[in-house]
């Protein structure tokens, strides 16, 4: 396996006598019940395998979605592509977001050349059914005041909405919330929720949303009730972690734990409003930690399933 640095880079009975199964509204106890779903994302974990791999690791571990491919997909004819979505459907999985391909962080050639390609990857999505894509923001800038960049973002990304827009995708940004990583240049950017929403609403489009993380959330020093400013169609995809026992100015963005691994973020807050505002789309570990990538594939994945089955049961929810 082929480790990746960091952008290259939820069975049994729930704890409690909860029974909370995906699909449902609420539980026999009548409290409201998960609709999001694990994904294994094999690249946040810091490993590239195929799509194959990706399937048959999420059917023995217990995830219920895996991350698209898309050059797999648009290599494959119509009844190929059907004939993989029907083996999905059988094994009970779905799909995670996919990852906006344009860099819109650079030189407008650089970025025009990479819109000018988004429309083919847009109807490759739309061919597997796919409608979630996020991508993530920068939260600083050496040459850019922060207006400037807050109006370049809003009209590049408003640019990039409209396009998947045009076949049924919704665009979910994350801010980037370490303060060793927004104090390291000369202009801080967005990196809280509260600023992530105002960029959306510059943008204007309809189908926007957020790519919330547990990581930023805590480094952000944010709450559920700032999760519960959202709805659960504003979340387009779910990061899950934990941090190192450190002061928020020490943490480091490739520096993270599996979920519940340490107890520093407080996954049962976290989770439990996304249980109350009914998100209902993927979620997965996002750790970038060495000590992961060094393992084998097969043992990362069985220690990820592992981080997830725990952090789900402190919040009273079953794998």
């Amino acid at each position: 396996m082929f480790k990746l640095n960091r952008r290259d880079f939820i069975s049994s009975a729930a704890v409690g006598g909860l029974s909370m199964l995906p699909g449902g509204t609420t539980t026999a106890r009548g409290d409201p019940e998960r609709k999001f779903y694990a994904n294994l994302s094999l690249g946040r974990l810091g490993f590239k395998g195929t799509f194959q791999q990706s399937v048959q690791l999420a059917n023995q571990y217990g995830f219920q979605a895996v991350d698209p491919d898309e050059k797999l997909f648009a290599s494959l004819s119509d009844d190929d592509l059907k004939r993989l979505l029907d083996d999905l459907a059988m094994k009970r999985l779905k799909f995670g977001s996919a990852g906006l391909p344009v860099n819109f962080r650079n030189d407008d050639g650089t970025f025009n050349d990479g819109l000018k390609n988004l429309a083919g990857f847009a109807k490759v999505l739309q061919r597997a059914s796919i409608p979630r894509v996020n991508t993530y923001v920068m939260p600083c800038s050496n040459t850019l005041t922060y207006p400037q960049n807050f109006r370049q973002h809003a009209c590049r990304l408003r640019e990039c909405a409209k396009v998947l827009a045009d076949y049924g995708q919704r665009l979910g940004l994350e801010y980037v919330a370490p303060r060793t990583l927004w104090r390291s240049e000369r202009q801080p950017f967005i990196h809280t929720l509260s600023e992530m929403k105002e960029l959306e609403v510059s943008i204007g489009t309809d189908n926007m949303g957020i790519q919330l993380d547990s990581w930023h959330w805590f480094n952000a020093e944010e709450t559920a009730a700032d999760i519960e400013t959202l709805r659960g169609r504003d979340v387009i995809t779910v990061d899950l972690n934990d941090a190192p026992h450190l002061p928020l100015d020490e943490q480091r963005d490739n520096h993270r734990e599996l979920p519940a691994a340490t107890g520093v973020i407080p996954v049962r807050e976290f989770l439990g409003a996304l249980v109350a505002i009914g998100y209902d789309g993927p979620i997965q570990p996002e750790p970038f930690n060495a000590r992961l990538r060094a393992m084998p594939l097969d043992q990362a994945v069985a220690a990820a399933a592992a981080a997830m089955r725990k952090a789900f049961a402190e919040a009273n929810l079953a794998f």
